[in-house]
């Protein structure tokens, strides 16, 4: 098998919703799972369910409905599932693409969904592949998980907005490596302790750029951190929480994510002064 023989399509029938609901049960937990007679429900009224699949077998769905803020409709992308065997093989991105693809079909022009700022990987996708980007942050977000992935911090959340029918926007608000890289710019002083491991010291709130671009460093494995120094996971959230809190309500919004091969245990989210 190979990446190639990956097919993906809208979902509608009671047969696929079940197997998505089975995948979705495989993955997190029965509890967890989206009943049947709710995502059926959702595409007869606007939403979307893709499948991503190898051989006709189900490897990877995403599961999407209308929102409307009171002025705006748009898509809300709720939940993205990989098997765990096939998570390196860029499904998210094919997923997400189609999804673009089957948002703008029904006439929408924006798709909002949530991430974990601390899960890199979702950020390098999110932000710096697709070119969402994010000027909300949500503290705590859906109270305490005990799933595998949540369990023992705050459920803190970038809600991030995806332009769809904006080409430009991607290119307009990446971040070239290098451009602007001072550690001036940097909000979050990282130091690294006698294992390794990468400490934020001190954050700076309030900081001004001639630049415009300021930098935040974040641990690029989370996960293997709140394993092996679960006090030191919680302390980059509560660091982050601080200074994405911060500069979003001054004006700022995170429009990349950035990796350096020099700092491999850090990434760097890019935040910029933009309007739309």
């Amino acid at each position: 098998m190979n990446k190639e023989e990956i097919t993906i399509r809208a979902l509608e029938t009671i047969h696929d919703l079940e197997e998505v609901r089975e995948l979705e049960t495989m993955i997190w937990s029965e509890s967890e799972s989206t009943p049947i007679h709710q995502t059926l429900t959702v595409v007869k009224n606007g939403g979307i369910i893709l499948g991503a699949y190898i051989n006709q077998e189900l490897i990877g769905f995403q599961y999407s409905f209308p929102g409307f803020n009171g002025k705006k409709a748009y898509l809300c992308s709720h939940i993205l599932g990989i098997h765990p065997e096939y998570r390196k093989w860029g499904i998210g991105e094919k997923l997400k693409q189609k999804q673009k693809e089957e948002s703008l079909k029904k006439g929408y022009d924006l798709i909002t969904w949530t991430y974990d700022p601390l899960e890199t990987i979702n950020g390098y996708l999110n932000l710096h592949k697709l070119g969402a980007r994010c000027s909300v942050y949500a503290e705590n977000c859906y109270g305490e998980m005990k799933d595998g992935l949540n369990r023992g911090m705050p459920t803190d959340r970038f809600i991030v907005d995806w332009w769809i029918q904006d080409e430009d926007d991607r290119k307009r608000n990446k971040y070239e490596m290098g451009e602007f890289w001072e550690n001036e710019s940097f909000v979050i002083k990282v130091s690294y302790d006698s294992h390794g491991y990468p400490l934020p010291l001190e954050t700076v709130l309030g900081k001004d750029s001639e630049s415009g671009v300021l930098f935040v460093p974040v641990p690029s494995e989370i996960q293997k951190l709140k394993k092996d120094r679960p006090e030191l996971a919680l302390s980059w959230r509560m660091s982050t929480r601080q200074v994405f809190t911060d500069y979003f309500q001054n004006g700022w919004s995170a429009v990349d994510l950035v990796r350096r091969q020099s700092e491999p245990d850090l990434c760097f989210y890019v935040l910029k002064q933009i309007t739309r």
